[in-house]
This record gives structure tokens, C-alpha cells and sequence, in this order.
């Protein structure tokens, strides 16, 4: 008879039932903390691109919300600033209102009257300007006698503009009489002289009808050629300067006519402007007495005065306009026709003026 078997619970099925089981829970254990640690991530590509887009879509709508406020804000504000006009304009109207009844409620002659006032106010004011526009375009302001400021044809214009004033002495007067009486007489007596008072103003008339934008120099010429104001010697004035405008015509009162007449020294000196001018204005009253070459003679003929005026015409520079204004002389008769050919020659004018001129 066999013996029995002892059971014990530590026998080896037991343990492997247990480890089985152990084993079975350890698995499940890390099946199950994997899942948890495990993101899940979506797999649907398009979703997740509709999803950026909606996101997108709401940034930019917050944007335009933001703008929408602000332009209501804003409209707002107009709104306001619309209504306070409005109101003041209401009030203006009101205030228009009452003034039209005011004066409607005022008798018709008193209001005439005031209107007549007012027109004469104006015709006046209007005449006032044009006064001051007139003066406002003179370099200078120059009043003639009897109204003649007036020179038809006479080119004034130019950037650059030269005078040539001839003060020989016989400037003094129109008859070679009265300039050997004159020329004898003390030097105030001179200065006052009516043919060379006469080309004073004729000087001062030209300078304030010059452009205000425009340069200008005076030389005065006998035997020698001089600058009106010695200090500007070959130099170019500026017409809106007043401070060398008042020069100048100072030291056109000074000088004193002298001497023979020199029209070559005259073109030469033409050439010491740099730049040349454009535009020359010569006053003179006869043919030169004086050439390049001196001379011992006391008496000249008619046709060597105008051999020396075909050799100064020579050293006048090329393509500037000569405008001649030419005081006749007595005993000179080919004065006339000799400038009035290099006034055509130059492109240039040739006038003798009247003698209440200007």
C-alpha cells in the first residue's frame, strides 16, 4: 500500500500558477501606462489644414473687428463734429436773417445813401491801386512835364543795359553860339543849362522804366569815358538796388559838360563789361569832334567828323542793338542820317525826341 503524498501549497504547480498570474498582471500593467503616455496624435492630414485655416480665419477676423471699431469711432466722432457745424451754421443763418430784416426794417434813402459812400470808398481804393501797381513795375519813380513819359519803339528791355551819355560841351545848348557863351560861364550855370538838364531827365526816365530784374551801368564820354559813379567802373548795377540807383543819379547831377566829343573811346569802353551788354542806349547830339588818333587842329569839316564816326563805329562790339536818341545840333546835318544807319545796322532804334520830352 502506498503512502500518501503530502500536499503542500508551496509545491512547484502552485508557484507556476502564481507566476503565471504575476506575469499576466505586469503585462497588463505596462499595456495599459503605454496607452497613457502615448499622445494621440490626428492622422487626417486635411483635417488638421481645415483646422489651421478656421484658426487663420479667426485671427484675421479679430483683426477686422478691431478696424471695424475704430472706424465706428471714428464715424462717430465726424458725426459729432458734422452736428456742432451744422448748428453753428444754423446760427449763422439766424444771425443773416436777422441782419436782412434790420435792413429791411431801415429806410430806403439812409441805405442808398451808405451805398453810395461805399462806392466811392471803392472807386477810390481802385484808383489808389492801379496807381501803386503802375509805380510798383518803375525801377524809379519819374514824373515828366506835361505828361510826356512816353518814347514809341524805344527797346528798354534786356538783362543787361548801358547808357552811353554824351557830355561833351556841346550838351549845353542847340546853337554852337550859345555853347561858346555857355561854355565860359561858371560851372552851376552850366549844370543848369536846358539842353542838359533836358538829357538828365531823359537819363532818370530811362532808369525807371528799365526791368526791375534787369542790370544797368551809365557812362558818360567826351574826351574821356567815365563811370557816373567812378567806383563801379566796369561793373553792372542792379536796377532794384536803390542804394546804387541813388548813386548813380548823384553822380549824373555832378557832372559838368566839357570838352570834344569822343565816340570811339566810347565803343572801346564798351568791351571793359564783362559780360557784354545786350541792349545799349546812346544820347548824343552830334558826330565826334575826336578820334583814335589825337589831333592839333583847332576846326574839323563836316566830312572828317563823319570819317571818325565810321572808324568808332569799327571798335563797337558785334550783334548789340544801338538805340540813338539824338538831340540835334546846330551845323551838324549828317548827324541824323549817320545814327539812324547804325541804329538799322544794330538792330536798334533811332529817335529825336520832342523837346518837351520828357
Amino acid at each position: 500500500m502506498r503512502n500518501k503524498r503530502k500536499f503542500s501549497t508551496f509545491s512547484l504547480s502552485f508557484l507556476d500558477i502564481m507566476s503565471c498570474g504575476f506575469g499576466a498582471v505586469i503585462l497588463v500593467f505596462l499595456i495599459i501606462r503605454h496607452d497613457v503616455d502615448t499622445q494621440t496624435e490626428p492622422t487626417d492630414t486635411k483635417l488638421a489644414a481645415e483646422v489651421s485655416l478656421l484658426n487663420q480665419e479667426v485671427v484675421d477676423g479679430e483683426k477686422d473687428l478691431v478696424e471695424i471699431k475704430n472706424a465706428l469711432s471714428l464715424l462717430n466722432q465726424q458725426f459729432v463734429e458734422t452736428n456742432g457745424l451744422a448748428r453753428q451754421t444754423n446760427d449763422d443763418v439766424r444771425a443773416i436773417d436777422d441782419m436782412i430784416t434790420k435792413l429791411e426794417q431801415e429806410s430806403d434813402e439812409q441805405q442808398i445813401l451808405q451805398l453810395e459812400q461805399q462806392l466811392k470808398k471803392l472807386v477810390l481804393s481802385k484808383k489808389s491801386l492801379e496807381q501803386e501797381i503802375k509805380e510798383g513795375n518803375d525801377a524809379r519813380r519819374f514824373s515828366g512835364q506835361g505828361e510826356r513819359q512816353y518814347l514809341t519803339g524805344l527797346k528798354l528791355g534786356g538783362a543787361r543795359i548801358l547808357i552811353l551819355l554824351d557830355t561833351s560841351a556841346s550838351m549845353l545848348d542847340s546853337s554852337i553860339v550859345n555853347v561858346i557863351r555857355r561854355r565860359n560861364m561858371p560851372t552851376e550855370i552850366k549844370k543848369q543849362a536846358p539842353k542838359w538838364q533836358r538829357a538828365i531827365r531823359a537819363v532818370e526816365w530811362l532808369i525807371a522804366k528799365f526791368p526791375l530784374e534787369s542790370q544797368f551801368q551809365l557812362y558818360s564820354f567826351d574826351t574821356d569815358v567815365v563811370a557816373a559813379a567812378p567806383q563801379t567802373a566796369n561793373q553792372w548795377l542792379n536796377i532794384s538796388d536803390q542804394s546804387q540807383l541813388n548813386r548813380v543819379i548823384q553822380g549824373l547831377y555832378n557832372i559838368v559838360p566839357t570838352g570834344g566829343t569822343n565816340l570811339d573811346n566810347a565803343f572801346r569802353s564798351i568791351s571793359s563789361l564783362d559780360p557784354l551788354p545786350d541792349n545799349i542806349i546812346l544820347i548824343t547830339d552830334s558826330l565826334p569832334t575826336l578820334g583814335a588818333q589825337p589831333t592839333s587842329a583847332n576846326t574839323i569839316t563836316g566830312k572828317e567828323r563823319e570819317k571818325l564816326f565810321e572808324q568808332a563805329v569799327t571798335s563797337l562790339p558785334q550783334g548789340i542793338p544801338v538805340n540813338v536818341l539824338l538831340w540835334p545840333m546846330e551845323g551838324d546835318p549828317i548827324a541824323a542820317s549817320a545814327f539812324w544807319r547804325l541804329a538799322q545796322y544794330t538792330s536798334g532804334s533811332f529817335m529825336s525826341p520832342s523837346l518837351d520830352w520828357p
